[in-house]
């Protein structure tokens, strides 16, 4: 798989803003139309100092949870940690390991934000209109947005809300555990991203695919 050449990466931060403007506009808001049946969870975990950023991308069969492939990558960080410029320290790790793959996903759930984002342009979004492919985005924490609480039961959900605007949805993925907040990365809708997230959560709060490349990115950095 092979990521579009959207923008460079050595970017002031005025610079990185302005991309983060103009690609939000490039976004697809669109009904998937198959159901997902091979999804690949994304994330990321940076070196003890600091210094290194390391990626991993899970591949999953949806019909048994069985795992299709793993692939993982490294970079040195080259983006100074700025709140709402995330994607620009971790994106090129993770475009790295996605490049990496030999299966080709239906959709990629990324543990991080999609449009729920000052400027609607999360890491989930931004990776999406990189690789061209329907992604998710699936955090556990907010970043910006107000919501009312939703149900204590699994499946629960409440909208996520930014000015007057839907941006995503705090979801209840486990009763009684604290909601995740889901939100359109790209080429999907937020009901296709409330239903995969769904799918795609077992007994744990998270989704699996993300979940699993949660637990293989922190032994890679260690290891």
């Amino acid at each position: 798989m092979k990521a579009k050449n959207l923008h460079e990466w050595d970017l002031s931060c005025k610079e990185a803003i302005e991309i983060q403007r103009r690609l939000a506009s490039q976004v697809c808001f669109i009904a998937m139309k198959k159901k997902p049946t091979i999804v690949a969870g994304l994330d990321c975990a940076f070196s003890s100092n600091g210094k290194r950023i390391f990626a991993t991308v899970v591949v999953i069969d949806l019909s048994d949870f069985s795992i299709i492939e793993t692939t993982t990558a490294s970079r040195k960080v080259d983006f100074p940690y700025i709140p709402g410029l995330l994607s620009f320290r971790e994106a090129p790790a993770c475009i790295d390991a996605v490049e990496k793959l030999k299966t080709n996903p239906d959709v990629f759930v990324v543990d991080g934000q999609g449009i729920a984002h000052p400027r609607r342009l999360g890491i989930a979004s931004h990776i999406g209109l990189l690789i061209d492919k329907p992604t998710i985005g699936c955090a556990k924490s907010r970043l910006i947005g107000t919501f009312d609480e939703p149900g204590s039961k699994k499946g629960s959900h409440n909208p996520l809300m930014d000015s007057g605007e839907k941006i995503g949805e705090v979801l209840r993925t486990r009763t009684d555990v604290k909601p995740v907040y889901v939100s359109v990365g790209h080429k999907c809708t937020l009901d296709d991203a409330i239903s995969i997230v769904l799918e795609c959560t077992t007994k744990y709060r998270l989704p699996e695919p993300s979940r699993l490349a949660h637990q293989l990115v922190g032994q890679a950095k260690l290891g």
